[in-house]
C-alpha cells in the first residue's frame, strides 16, 4: 500500500480528474466524491451520485491561495494574511462569491468554502488538475465511507474511479466564515 503522501502522485487518478471524471479518494480529512469545481457538469453528477440536497453547496478543495481568482475571488492583503494563519490545514473557510456564473457552486448562497490542504503531494494533484469539489464520501443522511468497500456499497459504478488507501477514520474540516470586516465566525469546530 502506497504511503499516504504519495498516494495521490498516481497517474490514474490525475488522468480521471482531467478528463472531469469522478472519483472517491482520500482528502486531507476522510474519504470524499471528487470532482473538478470549473466543470459544471461534474459538479452536477456529485450532486446527483449524493443525492445531496440541492441548496447545499460543496466544499472547494484548492492547492494554493491564488487558486481563489479562478473564482472571481480577489482579497485584499490583509484577508489574504488571515486566511494563511489556518492554511493549509484542515479548516474550510467561507469567502464571498457573489458572481452567477459559479451559481452552480454557491447553489444560491453567493458564498463559497474553500479548503488548502496541508499534503504537499494533494497541493500538487490540486495545482495540476485545478481545483475540487469534495464533499464526503456517502449520500446525504448517511455516514461517511472509512474505507472504498463502503463507498462501493454506497456508489457501486457511478463513481469513476476508487482510490484505496484502507480504513480512513476522520473528521470534517473545522468551518469558518470569514466577513467582510476581516472578522471571522466559527460555524463548526
Amino acid at each position: 500500500m502506497q504511503s499516504f503522501e504519495d498516494m495521490w502522485a498516481g497517474e490514474e487518478i490525475r488522468k480521471v480528474l482531467k478528463e472531469n471524471g469522478v472519483a472517491v479518494m482520500p482528502t486531507d480529512t476522510i474519504y470524499g466524491i471528487v470532482g473538478k469545481a470549473l466543470n459544471k457538469d461534474t459538479v452536477l453528477r456529485i450532486y446527483d451520485i449524493k443525492k445531496r440536497a440541492p441548496e447545499k453547496p460543496f466544499i472547494i478543495l484548492i492547492g494554493n491561495i491564488t487558486e481563489l481568482e479562478k473564482f472571481f475571488i480577489y482579497l485584499p492583503l490583509e484577508q489574504k494574511e488571515i486566511l494563511l494563519k489556518y492554511w493549509p490545514g484542515p479548516v474550510s473557510i467561507i469567502l464571498d462569491c457573489e458572481d452567477e456564473e459559479f451559481s452552480y457552486l454557491h447553489r444560491g448562497t453567493k458564498t463559497l468554502a474553500f479548503r488548502m490542504p496541508k499534503s504537499d503531494s494533494l497541493q500538487s494533484l490540486l495545482m495540476e488538475v485545478g481545483p475540487l469539489v469534495a464533499p464526503s464520501a456517502n449520500p446525504e443522511g448517511l455516514p461517511p465511507a472509512e474505507n472504498i468497500e463502503e463507498a462501493k456499497k454506497y456508489f457501486g459504478d457511478e463513481i469513476d474511479y476508487y482510490m484505496d488507501i484502507g480504513r480512513l477514520v476522520g473528521k470534517p474540516s473545522k468551518l469558518i466564515r470569514l466577513n467582510k470586516d476581516n472578522t471571522i465566525d466559527i460555524l463548526r469546530e
